[in-house]
C-alpha cells in the first residue's frame, strides 16, 4: 500500500462511514456463535491499528503487519504489534483464540493465499475461530484497488474454497456492503470511463456519512439472522476443527 493510504486509513478508521460500518458487521458476525474463552486475539495485517484498539476491549490483543508505516501508527495508538506476514507468523501453534485478518489475502504481498490461510489456522486453538473479509466480485476492481496495491478480488465459492482447503470448518460466508452496491457499481463505471485514480478513502458530506453507516450497521443487524447474495465486501467466519482424541 502507498505510504498516504496509512495516513488517511490512520485518520478515517474509528468514524468514517466504511470503517466504522465494517467493524460493525464484524462483530456481529463474530458474536453470532455465542462464543466463549475467546480472550486471546491476533490481527494478521492489522494496518494502523484501529481494530486492534477495539479486540483490546475484549482480551488481549496483537497484530502483525509487513509495513513500517502501518506499524507506525499502531504504536501512536499505543497497541501491540510486529512486523511480520501472513506466510511466516511469528507464534506458537494455538497461540490465539481468534484470529482476524481484513482486506489482506487479497494483497499482492500475499503470494499464496492457501498458504497464508493455514499458517493463520495454525496458530489458532483447536476450536478457535477465524474471521476474513476481502473485497469481492472483479466487476467491482477500480482505482481504490491499485490504489491500495489490491491484487484479486474474490467470489463466496473460492473464499470458501480457501478456508476449507486449509482444513478450516466454514460458519458463515455471507457478502456485505449489499445497499450500496448498485451504487458502487455504477462509481466504478464511472471511474473507468474517467480513469480516476487514487483510493476511496476519505470522508463524505455528514449526511451521507451518517446515511451510509446507517445502513451498514442494518446490515450489521440482518447478518444476525441471514446472509446476504451479494455485496461489495465478502466475509467468512471459519472455525478451526478440535483436536481429535
Amino acid at each position: 500500500m502507498k505510504a498516504v493510504e496509512y495516513e488517511r486509513m490512520f485518520q478515517a478508521e474509528e468514524t468514517q462511514w466504511w470503517y466504522a460500518g465494517m467493524r460493525a458487521i464484524s462483530f456481529s458476525l463474530l458474536d453470532r456463535p455465542k462464543p466463549s474463552g475467546l480472550s486471546r486475539f491476533l490481527d494478521a495485517g492489522c494496518g494502523t491499528g484501529n481494530m486492534l484498539v477495539h479486540l483490546g476491549e475484549r482480551g488481549k490483543a496483537v497484530g502483525v503487519d509487513v509495513a513500517e508505516e502501518a506499524l507506525r501508527f499502531c504504536r501512536t495508538r499505543g497497541v501491540t504489534v510486529a512486523r511480520a506476514g501472513l506466510l511466516r507468523l511469528p507464534f506458537r501453534n494455538a497461540a490465539f483464540d481468534c484470529v482476524t485478518s481484513f482486506d489482506v489475502l487479497y494483497h499482492r504481498w500475499v503470494k499464496d493465499e492457501l498458504a497464508a490461510t493455514r499458517e493463520m489456522s495454525r496458530v489458532l486453538r483447536p476450536g478457535g475461530l477465524l474471521l476474513v473479509r476481502v473485497p469481492a466480485l472483479d466487476l467491482l476492481r477500480g482505482a481504490h484497488d491499485e490504489a491500495v496495491f489490491g491484487q484479486r478480488r474474490y467470489t463466496r465459492p473460492r473464499l470458501r474454497e480457501i478456508l476449507e482447503g486449509a482444513g478450516l470448518e466454514v460458519l458463515r460466508a455471507t457478502y456485505a456492503n449489499s445497499f450500496l452496491f448498485p451504487l458502487l457499481l455504477v462509481r466504478r463505471g464511472l471511474d473507468r470511463m474517467t480513469r480516476r485514480a487514487g483510493s476511496d478513502v476519505g470522508f463524505l458530506p455528514v449526511i451521507l456519512e451518517r446515511t451510509f453507516r446507517g445502513l451498514l450497521g442494518l446490515e450489521a443487524w440482518l447478518l444476525r439472522h441471514i446472509s446476504l447474495p451479494v455485496g461489495s465486501s465478502l466475509f467468512a467466519l471459519a472455525r478451526k476443527p478440535e483436536a481429535s482424541p
